[in-house]
């Protein structure tokens, strides 16, 4: 069993001057996985957002995790890292972080997957499923591709692109269960509560369906 088998929604956020309010409240409302994901700030930046958060998600018991970087996971405390297909090697972050430590891997296609589970990643993201404004110039990857890579993998699968409380219960009848969220939180009025529903949401969804073979 992963470390993540149980935690479903995970929230990527880049720098906001809100940090201290808005992450609690999507915490309370349901989130269980929280990456600082930021593509623009330096690495001095990036740490000052990662001390804010850090201590915020240990109250919560909510791992934490760095995007791009090990380097800066360890420096930061951070849980693990999220690498894409050009950051760097998971066999490299595993290296760093140790064995015990989150590492998380972006796929976008077929051939990508297929690598992918030969590597020793935590767990693995499949999409987007629809194109997004966090992912410019990336076409969407459509459902099925999440589909097929969630029922071949022997490790999590979290879905990105356009998850919201509107679909989610859709995309777990479709046969997924993980959920990376962005829009859906950090452009809501009330983060708390957009939170909650779509937590409600997925785990009405989850409940319905049937248990599976251990």
């Amino acid at each position: 069993m992963s470390i993540l088998d149980r935690r479903h929604l995970y929230l990527c956020v880049g720098h906001r001057d809100d940090l201290t309010t808005f992450l609690p409240a999507v915490l309370r409302g349901g989130v269980d996985i929280v990456q600082l994901r930021e593509k623009v700030l330096d690495a001095e930046s990036q740490m000052a957002d990662a001390k804010v958060m850090v201590p915020i998600c240990r109250d919560f018991g909510v791992p934490f995790i760095m995007n791009d970087s090990p380097e800066l996971a360890i420096a930061v405390g951070a849980d693990g890292v999220h690498v894409g297909q050009e950051d760097a090697s998971v066999a490299h972050c595993r290296a760093l972080l140790g064995h015990d430590a989150i590492v998380g891997l972006s796929t976008h296609s077929t051939t990508e997957f297929d690598d992918a589970l030969n590597q020793s990643a935590t767990y693995f993201s499949a999409g987007p499923i629809s194109p997004t404004p966090t992912k410019p110039g990336r076409a969407g990857t459509g459902v099925n591709y999440a589909v097929a890579s969630q029922a071949r993998s022997d490790r999590p699968v979290f879905v990105t692109g356009g998850v919201t409380a509107e679909n989610v219960a859709d995309l777990v009848a479709a046969g997924l269960r993980y959920f990376v969220v962005v829009r859906a939180l950090t452009e809501a009025n009330d983060p708390e509560s957009a939170a909650r529903r779509i937590r409600v949401e997925l785990d009405q969804a989850l409940s319905a369906m049937p248990v599976e073979p251990t």
